[in-house]
C-alpha cells in the first residue's frame, strides 16, 4: 500500500509518502513541506499549496490519502488554516478518485508510539526508527505527514486481521484499543464520490 500522508497547514504544509509492506514494513518515498509567506493573498496561497499536494499526487499515485482531522484549539486562525488546506486535499483527492481517511493527533501518537499522549519528540523518533532513517525528518510538519501516513497504513492490516492480538504489533493493539473505547464509527476510510477503489498504478 502507498500511502500520502497530510499534515495540514497555511505556512507549512507536510506532505509524506511511505510504501508499507504485508509485514507492515514500511519504506520513505517521499517527504516535503510545502510553504507559503502570511504576506500572500489567502487565494494565492491555497492555490500554491494545492499545486503542490496535486503534483505529489501525480508523481507518486497512492492508493490511499491519509489527513490530519482538524480538532479545536485556542488558536482560531490556525484551525482555520488546517480546515482550509484539508478542504484543498480533499478536493485534490477526490478529483483523481483516492480514498481519504482522517486520523486525530491522538489516533496518530497511539498507532506510531503505543500511546496516545506522546509528546512531538517521541512520535518523530519513533517516525526516523520505522522508516530507518539516521535522522529525524525536518522541519516537524515532515514527520508529522509521514506519522500519518503509517498510522493509515497500520490500520488498514488491523481491518483484516480481526480480533486477533498476535498479528498486531503493540502499538496497533493500543490504536485498537484507543478506537474502540472512543466508539469511532468513522474510522474506516472515506471514498469521494465516484471513485472506485481502483489501484492507481495497475497492480
Amino acid at each position: 500500500m502507498r500511502v500520502l500522508g497530510i499534515d495540514p497547514g497555511l505556512t507549512r504544509c507536510g506532505v509524506g509518502v511511505v510504501d508499507v509492506a504485508a509485514d507492515r514494513r514500511a519504506t520513505l518515498v517521499a517527504v516535503t513541506v510545502i510553504r507559503t509567506s502570511p504576506d500572500l493573498a489567502l487565494e494565492r496561497r491555497l492555490l500554491t499549496i494545492g499545486d503542490g499536494i496535486e503534483a505529489l499526487m501525480d508523481e507518486h499515485r497512492p492508493d490511499v490519502v491519509a489527513i490530519e482531522r482538524v480538532f479545536a484549539q485556542q488558536n482560531v486562525r490556525t484551525v482555520m488554516g488546517v480546515a482550509q488546506i484539508s478542504g484543498v486535499a480533499l478536493h485534490a483527492a477526490a478529483k483523481r478518485a483516492l480514498p481519504v481517511a482522517l486520523h486525530t493527533p491522538s489516533e496518530v501518537k497511539a498507532a506510531i508510539t503505543g500511546y496516545g499522549t506522546a509528546d512531538k519528540r517521541q512520535v518523530q523518533n519513533m517516525v526516523a526508527k520505522v522508516l530507518g532513517l539516521a535522522d529525524i525528518p525536518r522541519p516537524a510538519d515532515a514527520a508529522d505527514a509521514l506519522a500519518i501516513a503509517i498510522c493509515h497504513a497500520w490500520r488498514t492490516p488491523i481491518a483484516t486481521a480481526g480480533e486477533n492480538p498476535s498479528a498486531m504489533t503493540p502499538a496497533q493493539r493500543a490504536w485498537r484499543a484507543a478506537e474502540k473505547a472512543a466508539g469511532r464509527s468513522d474510522a474506516a476510510p472515506i471514498a469521494p464520490k465516484g471513485a472506485q477503489g481502483l489501484n492507481r498504478r495497475g497492480r
